[in-house]
């Protein structure tokens, strides 16, 4: 599991983005006397070498490994423990690989769907 570092201060002010997941960036702290930045203990800890994700699971989503689709032989050479991601292509032909893919069960990550269609 990846941790997520937040930025200095978030739980004391909430345009810092307490409960707002946006604004949830790690930005470095700076001050002179921040005790974040002086890595003091009892105070949270900024991003080092040792918190990296393993190997194994670095550059996956969902446990797969995304391939990028530019044409319909793109998405036929797909493989088990791979996802889709459309490349930047035509209405036209993305709505073919859509259609395609959910021929063959194959999952597309981006693929958007306006909220107004959905009915939310």
């Amino acid at each position: 599991m990846k941790r997520r570092f937040l930025r200095q201060d978030t739980s004391r002010h909430s345009k810092l983005g307490k409960k707002r997941k946006k604004l949830l960036k790690w930005i470095k702290p700076k001050g002179r006397d921040s005790k974040m930045r002086l890595k003091r203990k009892s105070y949270p800890s900024p991003p080092s070498v040792g918190y990296k994700s393993p190997r194994k699971i670095s550059g996956k989503i969902k446990g797969m490994t995304p391939v990028l689709i530019h044409n319909k032989l793109d998405l036929e050479k797909i493989g088990k423990k791979e996802i889709a991601i459309l490349a930047k292509i035509g209405a036209k032909k993305k709505l073919e690989i859509i259609s395609e893919a959910e021929k063959k069960k194959i999952e597309i990550l981006n693929v958007g769907t306006n909220k107004n269609e959905t009915g939310k």
